[in-house]
């Protein structure tokens, strides 16, 4: 009995941290059911992974904390979730259409739990197939980010760079889940419940710090916080020249840098030319990617409007076709070497600026 008591001592003392980590998976969620992320669908695929972070949390605080065992099989097959909704959120920057890619992935999900009770008589074969769901689709997250920024065509030009961060976090994240889920169910398979135990403390306090960290990036804006994209020696060619020349006039005559929404696939198809067609173009001829490009008509408008006085730093880089402060200074800094405020003194005191 005494044996006992210590055992439900020390659930009950986990019992906090899935519930904090429940209630911090559903903030992440409501937040990002409300980000602007440019594409509706991958907002509400990503708010869907955190709720199924929230509903697992909750019922491993009420397993371990109230010793409410009638939930184990959803608890253990939920998470079943996890990967095809997070796969699906950065897929939505790939193509107009996801839902029949959606019903397909979560469809087999649905299907796997609809077997699960006449099939896995031992759970433990369903944790190991959580597991390895987790490792297919982290697998599809690198591929996808292997395949570079402008395959994710349909994100917002000034996204795409910190979304491929975000991706390769995110695959990280799911083979992690793997490693510690299957632990865990082998933990309690072996009838070691207190190694088990130490495992979902120990992961749950990761948990909530990183929920922490998500919670006031998405709030703040910082998912957008971008880093230098590795430069490439130029070597252009006619045909890269030529539809560079093409991109920079249809840029400038329509003023098109301007527009927030602005993706690779948009440009492309005004052009009337494959996205990858256009990447390789500006790559070859600038050295630089399409984002960059772009940053770089939105920077010297923005110097434009700098040095004729017309309105706040604020004013400007709303005018100039950026979305968060962060990401404006950096890049001007990059380009003039200048805050936008001291750009602006500069060129009222005469000074030479780059």
């Amino acid at each position: 009995m005494r044996k006992r008591g210590q055992d439900m001592q020390g659930d009950l003392a986990v019992f906090p941290m899935p519930m904090l980590t429940f209630l911090l998976s559903a903030v992440a969620a409501g937040l990002l059911l409300r980000a602007d992320l440019g594409r509706v669908t991958a907002a509400r695929f990503f708010a869907a992974f955190f709720l199924v972070l929230a509903v697992g949390a909750l019922m491993v605080g009420l397993r371990f904390g109230y010793g409410v065992n009638r939930l184990v099989p959803l608890q253990r097959a939920l998470p079943l979730f996890a990967g095809p909704l997070l796969w699906l959120g950065f897929a939505s920057f790939t193509r107009d259409r996801i839902a029949s890619l959606a019903l397909w992935h979560l469809g087999i999900v649905g299907a796997i739990l609809a077997v699960a009770p006449l099939v896995f008589v031992d759970l433990l074969e369903l944790d190991l197939i959580v597991g390895a769901s987790y490792v297919l689709y982290a697998g599809g997250l690198l591929w996808m980010w292997a395949r570079g920024g402008n395959y994710l065509s349909r994100a917002r030009i000034e996204d795409a760079t910190v979304l491929r961060r975000w991706m390769l976090a995110a695959a990280g994240l799911l083979l992690v889940f793997a490693l510690t889920d299957t632990v865990i169910a082998l933990s309690f398979a072996a009838q070691r419940s207190g190694d088990a135990m130490a495992v979902i403390s120990v992961g749950a306090v990761v948990m909530a710090l990183g929920l922490i960290a998500v919670i006031v990036a998405v709030s703040k804006g910082g998912w957008r916080m971008t880093t230098p994209a590795a430069v490439v020696k130029p070597s252009p060619d006619a045909d890269g020249a030529a539809l560079e020349a093409r991109a920079r006039q249809v840029l400038m005559e329509t003023k098109l840098f301007l527009d927030t929404d602005l993706t690779v696939d948009r440009l492309a198809k005004r052009l009337v030319v494959p996205s990858r067609a256009l990447s390789l173009a500006i790559n070859q001829t600038k050295g630089m990617n399409v984002s960059q490009y772009v940053n770089d008509f939105r920077l010297d408008h923005a110097a434009a409007l700098l040095a004729g006085g017309q309105g706040s730093v604020a004013e400007v880089m709303e005018q100039s076709g950026f979305l968060t402060r962060s990401n404006f200074y950096r890049e001007f800094q990059r380009r003039f070497g200048k805050t936008p405020a001291a750009y602006r003194d500069a060129v009222k005191a005469g000074q030479p600026v780059i």
